[in-house]
């Protein structure tokens, strides 16, 4: 497991490697992240600014606490404030950023399936389509954020289990979102897309995490688009490959079966 969750990180770090050959095209895919962080930091930085506020606003019956409970209780409900805010932050950005930036995407989506060889045929939803996708990205995300508020509230360890929490939840939904593209360009159904993800749930997991964790990192969310969108086809393509080797190969048609063991035809 933990090779496999190594892996997918392998895999994510493979896709800032196109910076080598594709230096313009990546280049172009910072742009909507760079409109994306704006939009979402107009929002954020108030959030920040008055979360002493707000956490009094949600415990009004510490008023009266002695010192340091008081403090320490709204301490603590920021924190998970933030935390929630972050993890709701990150699927919105992804989702604006995928919206915005679609045609820059398709290309380097296109230029890894090329470089991958057999590429599927050219196609796509279209503006439309990714907007429905990043509202129900959006919807998730919310659903999200409300886990990881409710684990930010467990006694004691509320901080790290929401922090946790809201880092794994977000780093598988941002690597399914992200693989979509591939997947829809081969009209895989939700069936097989399913049965994709359950034989590489590890890799799937650590390119997720990985992603999920460059988010964090100031500017980390802008470097860190081109290279997902990249890195999720060579994801993709990994997960369809070692499908097709685990499936079983069947004989071709018209073949004669194999005669019983002797002690079959004993029996």
């Amino acid at each position: 497991m933990f090779r496999e969750f190594g892996a997918g990180v392998r895999i994510l770090l493979q896709g800032f490697a196109l910076w080598r050959t594709r230096r313009g095209l990546m280049a172009l895919g910072l742009l909507p992240a760079v409109i994306s962080l704006v939009v979402l930091a107009a929002a954020l930085i108030p959030l920040l600014l008055g979360i002493g506020h707000i956490s009094a606003w949600v415990t009004p019956f510490a008023e009266e606490w002695p010192a340091p409970w008081k403090e320490l209780l709204r301490g603590a409900v920021a924190v998970v404030i933030v935390v929630a805010a972050i993890a709701l932050a990150s699927t919105v950005f992804t989702a604006l950023t995928l919206t915005i930036g679609d045609p820059f995407y398709q290309r380097i989506w296109d230029a890894v399936e090329k470089d991958l060889g057999d590429p599927p045929p050219p196609g796509g939803g279209g503006f439309w389509t990714s907007v429905a996708e990043g509202l129900r990205l959006v919807v998730l995300g919310i659903l999200i954020a409300v886990i990881v508020l409710l684990a930010g509230f467990v006694p004691l360890i509320g901080g790290i289990l929401g922090a946790c929490t809201g880092v794994l939840l977000n780093g598988r939904l941002l690597a399914r979102e992200l693989t979509g593209r591939a997947f829809d360009a081969r009209d895989l159904s939700p069936a097989d897309r399913a049965a994709l993800f359950a034989g590489s749930r590890a890799r799937v997991l650590g390119f997720g995490v990985a992603t999920q964790l460059f988010f964090l990192v100031p500017g980390g969310a802008i470097a860190v688009m081109p290279a997902a969108v990249a890195g999720s086809t060579m994801l993709a393509r990994t997960m369809m490959e070692r499908s097709r080797r685990a499936a079983p190969t069947a004989p071709p048609a018209g073949a004669t079966p194999p005669p019983p063991p002797p002690s079959a035809r004993r029996a």
